[in-house]
């Protein structure tokens, strides 16, 4: 059995077979372009995947619709021995199949797209090149190791696309029809709009929010469109070697607060529940979030900003929790506030909502009464 029967089987799970993208997914070997990968066991953590060493494992893991972790903190898969567990968040991955062309049909891409996208393993780059053809398909990476190693793997499996080493937040090689980003950006760059030709288009995750925004170029150098249905989840784009380190949340699972009150809804792992993780994200960035419940079924959540603020609450699933907060911000009243609304209005307004970017880069999202803006980066 050929890895050319596991790619047609991806392909059927993940479009139509009239799909357009049917036949770059079922010709595209993604398991070259993953030879190794990390896989996260409750036991011991961060674990090193080699495909050589189990080839009824690759083909599995390479063509099942789900996102391969290839790099860690610093350190890439390529590069590690089977004793390694890295430590940290995920850096780089080969992002499900399903989501990467979800991207790419919010993008609207013709056959005559010139598209810039992020390199990562490879994998997304290949299905472009195998529909639009090499010459229209421009690849960034800010880490020259995966920039090289994508090169040199799509190379063996017949694409030669334009690959660079670059930050897709700043300058851009070139100019395009077509701006998708598989990564996670805290705001739109202006580098974007310059690089967009008339009639181009944007397509986006907001870091850390859950959302996709897609938008058109206007005559002005801006961009309108609309935040679509799906929701996403991407790796943040980073600048270096790994992510800088976040607040530190120890303080704030022990320590006495400021204010001690009883919050007036239930504690809820926020990060989990999409929604809400994606309002309280755009109505107060920076929080770094932690998550715990013991045997006895108590649930506690804590909240910290790099401003010093922070907020721990603790209590049984259903009941009022006890609230400790401390510094500029009241954490835990924030995410209060914005759950009464919920409850009150029977939604949250930032899906589908419009969507506005100023010739800078300025992000505006608007729906109904509602509306909230994010700098370019």
């Amino acid at each position: 059995m050929t890895w050319k029967f596991h790619a047609a089987a991806l392909s059927g799970r993940v479009v139509h077979p009239s799909s357009r993208w049917s036949r770059p997914i079922a010709t595209t070997p993604r398991h070259l372009l993953v030879p190794h990968w990390w896989r996260y066991l409750p036991a011991c953590g961060w674990t090193l995947r080699d495909g050589g060493s189990d080839p009824a494992r690759w083909m599995s893991a390479a063509y099942t619709d789900r996102t391969l972790v290839t790099r860690v903190g610093p350190l890439h898969a390529d590069r590690a021995t089977a004793g390694d567990h890295p430590e940290g968040l995920p850096t780089s991955s080969s992002t499900l199949p399903t989501l990467v062309v979800s991207m790419y049909q919010h993008s609207m891409i013709t056959d005559t797209s010139d598209v810039l996208c992020v390199t990562g393993t490879g994998y997304g780059t290949a299905l472009l090149a195998a529909r639009l053809g090499d010459e229209r398909v421009t690849s960034v990476d800010v880490d020259p190791y995966l920039v090289d190693t994508a090169r040199t793997r799509l190379d063996a499996i017949g694409h030669r696309p334009t690959l660079a080493v670059c930050d897709i937040t700043g300058p851009l090689p070139g100019t395009y029809d077509r701006i998708v980003s598989t990564v996670g950006l805290p705001g739109i760059p202006a580098s974007w709009l310059s690089a967009l030709r008339p009639g181009g288009r944007l397509v986006t995750n907001l870091a850390g929010t859950g959302l996709v925004v897609a938008a058109d170029v206007q005559p002005d150098g801006g961009a309108r469109g609309q935040v679509t249905p799906e929701r996403a989840g991407f790796m943040r784009t980073r600048h270096a070697e790994d992510y800088p380190p976040p607040p530190s949340t120890r303080h704030a699972w022990t320590a006495e607060g400021e204010t001690v009150t009883t919050g007036r809804y239930p504690v809820v792992q926020v990060k989990e529940a999409w929604e809400l993780m994606t309002a309280y994200a755009l109505a107060v960035p920076g929080v770094h979030q932690g998550y715990d419940e013991d045997e006895k079924g108590i649930r506690t959540a804590v909240m910290v900003h790099a401003d010093g603020s922070w907020a721990r609450a603790t209590g049984r699933r259903g009941e009022p929790p006890t609230v400790h907060q401390t510094g500029p911000r009241q954490l835990w009243d924030q995410l209060d506030a914005i759950r009464h609304d919920w409850l009150s209005d029977g939604q949250l307004p930032a899906h589908s909502a419009s969507v506005e970017i100023d010739p800078g880069g300025t992000l505006h999202l608007r729906r109904g009464t509602w509306s909230t803006t994010i700098p370019a980066p």
